[in-house]
């Protein structure tokens, strides 16, 4: 390189690095922070309500899933032992209406409940 094309070199001033802090009110600041801290607290707040009521939703779901396991249990029990409950009748026979229906005694759209004898090959 040629000497008579040096690149100067800036020289910076010692002292504090980075931004430099605004004058403003301590009075709004701490107001600010206030506000900013309850806005907080409220957003805490309706996301426990939220995850609450999902957590109740899914423990109601699974109460109804537990009920119709028994349900299934007691009707492979009785088949075992050689009776029909009414309500496989009422489905072999397609007569739904004649079964005694419950909340818990929900049958599938399809009148399917996961067996592979339903499905065809």
């Amino acid at each position: 390189m040629d000497d008579s094309k040096m690149v100067a070199v800036k020289v910076k001033k010692p002292g504090k690095r980075g931004r430099k802090p605004a004058k403003i009110d301590l009075k709004a600041k701490l107001e600010r922070s206030r506000q900013s801290a309850r806005e907080c607290r409220a957003r805490k707040k309706l996301r426990y309500q939220y995850l609450e009521e999902l957590v109740s939703s899914k423990e109601r779901a699974i109460c109804a899933l537990r009920e119709e396991l028994d349900m299934y249990k007691q009707w492979c029990l009785a088949m075992d032992q050689g009776k029909i409950p009414s309500e496989i009748k009422a489905l072999l026979t397609g007569d739904e209406q004649k079964a005694p229906q419950s909340s818990s005694n929900k049958i599938p759209k399809n009148g399917k409940f996961g067996s592979t004898a339903n499905k065809t090959s």
